[in-house]
């Protein structure tokens, strides 16, 4: 969409204010509104100024001022404003003009620029599967002295003697119960649909939604691959408008990975690809799972990385509450077809060689979705380069439930890191693969690893209630 495109929209839907949105390093966006009679051509020349030193992550106070170069093709009409409002995502420049390089969004740029310099492809595709819970009830604090959360949801398991729903209607779902169901087991039908309403109107192309396993609300919808920086752009959107639909209800959504202790956590799983023009590029018929060697590479290269890479996919401490064996979490860095306990699943269902993938199903949505992308492309791109092969490296293909095995056969497969601080010890060992091109560079990895480790210190040194259960009887 150009320039003159834009502004002749906001004419036609007759746009009373123009919200320029930018990402930060968590992922999280942040918006400055302009009345759309400020809004003409040179805005789009010049961009609209920010105070970079209030963004965690970004800029000292003695350099805080930066710049939203706005991105024409990501405009859409938000449908939750009284007011009407066109939302446009933004790039982040310095003053001088030049790409700001702690700016997810410019990471994700230079990772697709630097695919098209290696030769190996023209285009990465990507397609995330984000799992989210919509509950009832949220009440969480953590003071000095106290400490607690509180959710609640009409569907949970533990709420088969619940009174104060004026009569229980029953039908409620049970730990790990709740994979699509029907009405009315299955309660919210009617919210998911009105989500992929909005995001259909937004631009989306949705392909379906459903209750997810966990008791208490977990839901999936999915939307249509599309290419790196879009793919990104597409999530950012499609959080919005889950996080805004559920507030409409009454309730709230929330994409933490593990808010429910006894029953599976939400994941992003991720599934990726690499074209040449219109050839796609990871299919061999008649090969293990229709893999191309180009694939299997790729996957060499995500599960050699995956440690550093998880700092990055899994930035939470909450992200390892999720990742531990026994609910379908994929703990294990292997791969396999169809096989959900392997970090790495090859899809064989309906696949043709265009859908033919990898998913790689250990990233949760706390991940930054334009530095996890990139991230995940260039740990791809190195298996690739150096040829690494992962059955040669012991990494599968395991075509066995893993949970199954027995603790000797265990210790032979590599598991995830158990901490954000180890994920975090792993990329600053590893980054090298990450700075190819420019992509990334060590001071941004060098500040990402200080700002992560400052929120794992800030859990590590508070008191966690269940410690009163264990302890203060001593």
């Amino acid at each position: 969409m150009s320039v003159q495109q834009v502004l002749d929209l906001i004419k036609e839907k007759n746009i009373e204010f123009v919200d320029f949105r930018f990402i930060d390093l968590a992922g999280r966006a942040h918006h400055i509104t302009l009345p759309a009679t400020e809004v003409d051509a040179e805005t789009f020349v010049n961009g609209v100024a920010f105070d970079g030193s209030s963004i965690t992550g970004f800029r000292g106070i003695e350099e805080s001022d930066m710049v939203m170069m706005p991105d024409t093709n990501t405009a859409y009409v938000d449908p939750f404003t009284a007011h009407s409002t066109l939302i446009i995502v933004s790039n982040i420049h310095t003053p001088d003009g030049a790409r700001y390089e702690r700016d997810p969004r410019s990471i994700a740029h230079k990772a697709e620029e630097y695919l098209q310099t290696t030769g190996v492809g023209t285009t990465a595709f990507f397609a995330p599967e984000s799992e989210f819970f919509i509950f009832d009830d949220v009440r969480y604090e953590s003071t000095m002295n106290s400490s607690s959360f509180y959710v609640d949801s009409e569907e949970a398991a533990w709420n088969t003697n619940r009174k104060e729903e004026g009569g229980n209607l029953g039908f409620k779902i049970g730990v790990k119960g709740g994979y699509v169901p029907v009405a009315p087991v299955d309660s919210q039908q009617d919210i998911r649909s009105e989500m992929v309403r909005q995001m259909q109107e937004a631009g989306l192309r949705i392909e379906r939604h459903h209750h997810e396993v966990a008791t208490a609300g977990q839901a999936e919808i999915n939307f249509r691959f599309d290419t790196l920086t879009t793919t990104a752009d597409n999530l950012m959107k499609y959080k919005y408008i889950v996080h805004n639909v559920a507030r409409q209800y009454g309730k709230v959504a929330t994409f933490m990975p593990k808010p429910l202790f006894g029953d599976n956590g939400s994941g992003m799983h991720v599934h990726s690809s690499i074209f040449n023009g219109s050839e796609p590029l990871f299919y061999e018929k008649g090969a293990y799972a229709n893999l191309s060697e180009m694939a299997l590479h790729y996957i060499g290269g995500i599960l050699h990385h995956a440690p550093a890479l998880i700092a990055i996919t899994n930035p939470s401490t909450n992200s390892f509450k999720r990742l531990v064996p026994g609910y379908e979490a994929p703990v294990n860095l292997v791969y396999s077809k169809g096989n959900r306990s392997a970090a790495v699943r090859i899809p064989v269902a309906a696949v043709t060689p265009k859908g033919c993938r990898i998913e790689f199903r250990t990233p949760d949505s706390t991940a930054n979705p334009y530095l996890a992308f990139a991230a995940m492309l260039m740990a791809g791109l190195d298996g690739i380069k150096r040829k690494i092969d992962p059955s040669a490296l012991g990494y599968g293909p395991f075509d066995t439930n893993i949970y199954e095995l027995s603790d000797e056969q265990k210790k032979e497969i590599r598991s995830v890191p158990g901490t954000l601080d180890e994920a975090l010890d792993a990329l600053e060992a590893d980054c090298e693969f990450l700075t190819e091109g420019g992509v990334f560079t060590k001071e941004f990895i060098e500040n990402y690893v200080n700002v992560k480790r400052a929120e794992a210190k800030a859990v590590a040194i508070r008191i966690h209630p269940h410690e009163y259960g264990l302890y203060f009887d001593c």
